[in-house]
């Protein structure tokens, strides 16, 4: 089975195991999310769910929000039941599980990617209606966040080797290459036509930034939960998250970063406008 197919097998079988309660809450429960992610035994999961719960609580939200403990009824066989620790999970959880689990394995990979591209759908579904917002504005959101976890991305790339500002715009190239299928930023900067003065993140549109931030963020968390200490190794990681981003895109149907129309006005257009209003 080619690789494609087997992501997307991954991907409805995540579904597949999607819970939903009477108040239209999703939900996942520990047990079936284990035996998808393939551990051969429930109590070799439980260490990566406490991984989790610790990395939960260091991100500043209230475990028992995410992490529920629950007695289930199972049957054991000829029509009996017993009852069963269970926990039940929310998609920030299982997102976090896939994130501490053991990246080796295929359908870890693919569930880092599923339940980090369903999360964020999510914040960016809760914040101010997203999808209610015009384009402009949602660009205008977009690019805010990306200024905020490109400096985060930074810092991360900096503890992992890259010093300099060379480093960091060799890094960066990386990250570009890997998401517009080997397009270097360079390169990227002449396709758009802009000039030099002008970032290609202000000339880009909501759907494209999406992917960018996703890209930003995602690599950041595997700079620090791989431990990378030399920027070699950073380097690649970048790369790979950008290839990972740019696969996942392809799998759902989507138009590669690099085809993406490029919008008639700039985050800097747009700001002044919206400025000027503001005054009149």
């Amino acid at each position: 089975m080619s690789n494609d197919k087997v992501t997307i097998q991954h991907h409805q079988t995540f579904d597949g195991i999607r819970h939903v309660d009477e108040d239209a809450n999703e939900y996942w429960m520990a047990r079936e999310l284990a035996k998808v992610l393939e551990y051969s035994e429930y109590r070799h999961f439980l260490p990566v769910v406490e991984r989790a719960k610790e990395a939960c609580r260091n991100s500043g939200y209230p475990e028992e929000d995410h992490f529920e403990d629950i007695l289930d009824m199972v049957e054991i066989g000829s029509g009996a039941k017993r009852q069963v620790a269970d926990i039940r999970l929310s998609r920030y959880a299982c997102y976090l599980i896939v994130q501490n689990g053991d990246p080796a394995k295929q359908v870890i990979a693919n569930g880092q990617t599923y339940f980090a591209l369903q999360t964020r759908r999510q914040e960016l579904g809760e914040e101010n209606s997203f999808a209610q917002l015009s384009e402009n504005d949602r660009r205008l959101m977009l690019r805010s966040e990306l200024i905020h976890h490109n400096k985060a991305l930074s810092a991360a790339a900096k503890d992992a080797g890259v010093e300099t500002a060379l480093d960091y715009a060799v890094f960066q190239d990386h990250g570009y290459r890997g998401l517009y299928g080997g397009l270097s930023a360079k390169e990227i900067h002449a396709r758009r036509g802009l000039k030099k003065s002008q970032k290609i993140l202000d000339h880009m549109g909501s759907t494209e930034l999406a992917a960018n931030l996703f890209r930003a963020t995602q690599t950041e968390e595997k700079l620090k939960r791989d431990t990378v200490n030399n920027k070699r190794q950073a380097n690649q990681t970048h790369l790979e998250v950008g290839e990972k981003v740019r696969q996942t895109i392809k799998e759902l149907g989507g138009t590669m970063p690099e085809a993406l129309p490029t919008p008639d006005k700039s985050i800097k257009q747009i700001e002044r406008e919206k400025k000027k209003l503001k005054n009149e």
